[in-house]
């Protein structure tokens, strides 16, 4: 367990993805997954209104719904730490007052509970100012619907700014970054918006932490069609550095006995900051090849092995 930064979160290292949960998954295999994860001491949960809006038929709030459905079915919200998002659905879209106003109240009745956890920017919104945003996510702490704030897709030097509006006006402040950061994505974290969350003391915790699924191995030059959602996603990552990825974690995994995609996110935890990768999995086989991850101990040797590895010109 990791506390997120200076917050009492205190957080199991597997963020659990719900962007599956109403997707790829229905609600009886989500009831499996999100079973098998606290099972195994899983905690921590995430989510958006706006999972899993592209689905078929989907109008957003599919995941939290399933989750609140899980919870009041377990009885276990007092164990669970849950984190939305707002700022993305495409009908309450932005981060002005009125729409962080309406969306955290649709996400709390989906969720069937009367506090969010963690509670995230989706997005930067450059048309509303910091002010206006910060303030209604302060509103939020304020009356207890929200006990902690964070941010996802903001630049360094928007993150910046809203830290210091935070300060200037005395407003809760962003406790963590949800970056798009992994072995195969390091270039857009890695830098200015890495050295300002170490200044800040923020925590991070990545998605797409398994790149869309390429960290798991399954795909191969010439290898077995993978039947996934986001299967061409993932194989976009096939080049020259793609492969002499799979070729370190393939060593590594043979020499600890375990998965591909554990090894992939034992590295992204080994990272400074980084308290908590989120990856999802659709049904309970997909969980079991990330969760030895938890306890996997990877050498300073392994870990350079990795980053040499996924570097753009090693």
């Amino acid at each position: 367990m990791a506390k997120i930064s200076t917050t009492d979160l205190d957080i199991f290292p597997l963020a659990l993805g719900g962007n599956v949960f109403g997707w790829t998954a229905d609600e009886p295999q989500s009831f499996s997954v999100l079973d098998a994860y606290a099972a195994a001491g899983g905690n921590f949960i995430d989510t958006a209104d706006m999972y899993s809006e592209w689905g078929p038929g989907n109008s957003g709030g599919e995941s939290e719904t399933i989750i609140g459905r899980w919870m009041k079915a377990r009885g276990n919200r007092d164990g669970m730490i849950i984190a939305t998002k707002v700022g993305k659905l495409s009908r309450l879209s932005g981060l002005s007052a009125k729409t962080i106003q309406v969306a955290v109240e649709h996400s709390l009745e989906r969720l069937q509970t009367d506090r969010i956890d963690l509670y995230y920017a989706h997005a930067d919104d450059p048309q509303t100012p910091l002010e206006e945003t910060l303030g209604a996510f302060d509103a939020l702490v304020r009356d207890g619907k929200v006990r902690y704030i964070a941010a996802s897709n903001y630049s360094a030097s928007r993150l910046a700014e809203a830290l210091e509006v935070s300060k200037r006006h005395g407003f809760a402040r962003y406790v963590a970054l949800q970056p798009h950061y992994n072995l195969m994505e390091r270039d857009e974290f890695e830098g200015a918006l890495a050295e300002v969350v170490r200044r800040e003391a923020l925590s991070v915790i990545p998605y797409f932490a398994l790149a869309k699924g390429f960290l798991t191995g399954k795909y191969r030059p010439g290898g077995p069609e993978v039947k996934s959602a986001r299967a061409e996603g993932a194989r976009a990552y096939l080049d020259e550095r793609g492969l002499r990825v799979l070729a370190a974690l393939d060593e590594i995994a043979a020499a600890h006995h375990t998965t591909q995609a554990a090894v992939a996110l034992a590295w992204l935890l080994a990272q400074p900051t980084v308290v908590a990768p989120i990856a999802s999995a659709r049904n309970t086989a997909q969980l079991a090849e990330i969760l030895p991850f938890v306890e996997l101990r990877l050498t300073q040797e392994e870990l350079d092995k990795l980053t040499t590895a996924s570097a753009h010109n090693p």
